[in-house]
């Protein structure tokens, strides 16, 4: 139950006044939100300083300035495309305000002759002279209304202005009580010097000053706050999991061994060490969860399998999901052919799968004769039954919600849950997305991998890049070439990129996008593993899951249209094998600032962890991730890119506060309550 004392922060949005039947989805939209507090909790996005300047010497072209003047003259203009010009003197020099089409009477009456008036808006200069356009305030400096000191500006969207964005964010002020206690460590506060929520949240909505400093205490002060919040989150059910039953499967070495004998590489530590981990981890009496995280072409599948011959051996039942058809096919193959020669029995389970094949699937779980399978979301329906599910094995995790994972725990009580990731990312990144989760790294390559060498290209030079494609193919390699688009006007889509290569190379040249059927999708996968094709033209659906020991050269078109962990997921697709591999980046000429930043970047590493935080500087957590899509992102004020020290305090003061007081009943944990209310996550959290 709510507290009482939240109530009118969550009572519906048109409670405000001014906002009617058609503003209220508009608003609903942009805050992303139904409540008053959806209102609060849409921060402005920056501060104008409108203090008025001491003179016109102080203001500079390009910003926003206040200034006081008197009125000298008022010109109209000669032709409809010229503006009315309104000229102020102040004793040190002249501004002249623009206006076009406007009328002339109107302007009269509000510049007379020789009064005094106080404008604000964006300075320019033109012909030599400071010029201000539409003025956002022009007001009578003898006036009570003055524009303020310092105004917040949100982002919006079409139907709403700044101000009556910001009318309803200080009407929603007001309802913040202010007897809700502190549920932040007093010492913490202190040494920080932030404010309470509540003058925080004013701080930012209504300020009373330009203050950059205080802009950003105020900020941080609430971006604790859901750090916190979410941290209690995963505490608690951190402690909850630890006191549920789950399987303890003893260690398979023997067995485990045995794989590693029949490879024809040795495991790097890495591998070892992340199997050892996940070992331990199954034999406890608590559920795991672990993820895997590891740049592309670092193991996971193969301590995965062993995880796999663990839970197998102790009778137990493995789930491997994957986000897609191709990629679950994948897993089903690679992990058969690990597993089959050592009397596994491995099966598949997709949506594609119909009739007497599904059937004997579905029994083959029931009755326990399979003892692995790979699949996708498919794995979720309710038809779906194990006879004894131990152990889940989530790939490209972070492509599913946690409402997935939770919907596949439950065919089983309190199984083990292993996730993995291809995308290297910031440990405070992958534990405030994904909880309590435990983490592995694997951070080797294995033996004998030759780096990729990796050239940025003009596109001006595709030709040679064909006839370098068409050498090696006569020498029996093959090579990727991926595209943005799938059929469009421009040569750089995928379609029309196919059959210009089939027509320049007289080659085979398959062709692979998100608008296939998936048997088509598969056929042409595997007529490119098989060799039938020499070529793959695609788009971004071969960015994880394809492996092709014999493909060498991955040529990415439009380079600068793609992000730098996207970039460094399709590269990952050539360099394995022993061979040396090329990825050539093509661009169209001049390049930005940010692409050019982003091929540097890919040029000088291959670490997918540099790369990753490379990214998540340029763009962000949620882009980084493909999070926000997926809806496994849903930060209101915290931001990873910067406040990655807050949710390391967090996560320790929160694991602290649960053990001491966890049932809440000292007055920092009544404060706290209240925190986890305002801060709810849109999914439970209980069985992660």
């Amino acid at each position: 139950m709510r507290d009482e004392r939240l109530f009118q922060l969550f009572e519906e949005i048109d409670s405000l006044t001014g906002i009617g039947p058609k503003l209220k989805p508009v608003f609903e939209h942009l805050v992303g939100g139904t409540h008053v507090w959806d209102v609060l909790l849409h921060l402005p996005e920056r501060w104008l300083d409108r203090r008025v300047r001491d003179s016109f010497q102080d203001i500079v072209p390009g910003e926003v300035a206040t200034v006081r003047g008197e009125v000298q003259s008022i010109t109209s203009p000669h032709t409809d495309k010229a503006p009315h010009k309104v000229v102020l003197f102040d004793g040190t020099g002249f501004l002249t305000l623009t206006y076009f089409r406007a009328d002339s009477r109107w302007l009269k009456s509000q510049f007379p002759i020789g009064s005094e008036r106080i404008v604000s808006g964006a300075v320019s200069e033109y012909a030599g002279e400071r010029q201000m356009a539409h003025p956002d305030y022009a007001v009578d400096a003898k006036s009570n209304d003055l524009p303020p000191a310092v105004e917040p500006i949100y982002a919006l969207t079409a139907g709403l202005t700044n101000k009556r964005f910001h009318t309803s964010a200080i009407a929603a002020l007001e309802r913040v009580p202010h007897d809700l206690g502190e549920w932040i460590d007093a010492e913490l506060v202190s040494r920080r010097g932030w404010p309470t929520m509540r003058e925080a949240l004013a701080g930012l909505h209504a300020p009373k000053e330009y203050a950059e400093d205080r802009f950003a205490l105020c900020r941080a002060r609430l971006a604790y706050d859901e750090a916190l919040s979410r941290e209690i989150t995963f505490s608690l059910a951190r402690k909850a999991r630890l006191t549920r039953s789950g399987p303890t499967i003893p260690p398979s070495p023997k067995r485990q061994n045995q794989l590693a004998s029949t490879l024809p590489y040795k495991l790097t530590g890495a591998q070892i060490r992340a199997t050892r981990e996940i070992s331990d981890d199954m034999q406890t009496p608590s559920p795991m969860r672990r993820m895997l995280q590891g740049d592309v072409g670092a193991g996971k599948t193969l301590v995965a399998a062993m995880a796999a011959i663990q839970a197998m051996e102790a009778g137990y039942q493995v789930a491997v999901m994957a986000p897609t058809e191709v990629l679950a096919r994948q897993q089903y193959e690679t992990l058969s052919s690990l597993l089959t020669p050592l009397g596994y029995v491995v099966g598949a389970l997709t949506g594609r799968d119909k009739g007497a094949a599904r059937d004997g699937t579905l029994l083959g779980l029931v009755d326990g004769s399979i003892q692995l399978v790979c699949g996708t979301q498919a794995l979720f329906q309710k038809t779906i039954q194990f006879r004894s599910l131990g152990l889940i094995i989530v790939d490209e995790q972070h492509r599913f919600g946690v409402a997935d994972r939770m919907r596949l725990a439950g065919k089983s009580a309190s199984p083990h849950i292993l996730v993995m990731s291809a995308t290297p990312i910031p440990r405070t990144l992958a534990l405030a997305v994904n909880g309590d989760m435990e983490v592995s790294v694997l951070d080797e390559k294995p033996v004998g991998r030759l780096p990729i060498e990796t050239r940025a290209i003009p596109d001006t030079r595709i030709e040679d890049v064909v006839e370098a494609i068409g050498r090696a193919i006569k020498r029996g390699e093959r090579a990727f070439w991926v595209c943005p688009r799938v059929d469009a006007e421009d040569a750089g889509a995928a379609v029309h990129r196919a059959n210009a290569l089939r027509r320049d190379l007289n080659a085979d040249v398959g062709l692979v996008h998100g608008r296939l059927k998936p048997a088509e999708k598969d056929q042409a996968l595997e007529d490119f593993r098989s060799g039938k094709s020499s070529i793959l033209v695609a788009t971004t659906v071969i960015e994880v899951g394809v492996d092709v020991p014999e493909a060498t050269i991955m040529v990415i078109e439009n380079t600068e249209s793609f992000g730098l962990a996207q970039l460094h997921q399709l590269r990952g697709r050539v360099g394995r094998s022993d061979r040396q591999s090329y990825c050539l980046l093509l661009y169209k000429p001049p390049l930005g600032e940010t692409a050019r930043a982003r091929i540097d970047v890919l040029r000088n590493t291959e670490d997918g962890f540099e790369i990753a935080d490379a990214d998540f500087r340029l763009r962000g957590p949620g882009d980084l991730l493909g999070l926000r899509q997926s809806g496994s992102i849903d930060f209101r004020v915290l931001d990873l890119a910067r406040d990655s020290d807050l949710v390391d305090i967090a996560r320790q003061d929160a694991r602290f506060q649960v053990e001491r007081d966890p049932d809440f009943t000292t007055p920092r944990g009544g404060a706290m309550r209240l925190l986890r209310q305002l801060f709810a996550p849109t999914v439970s959290f209980r069985d992660e």
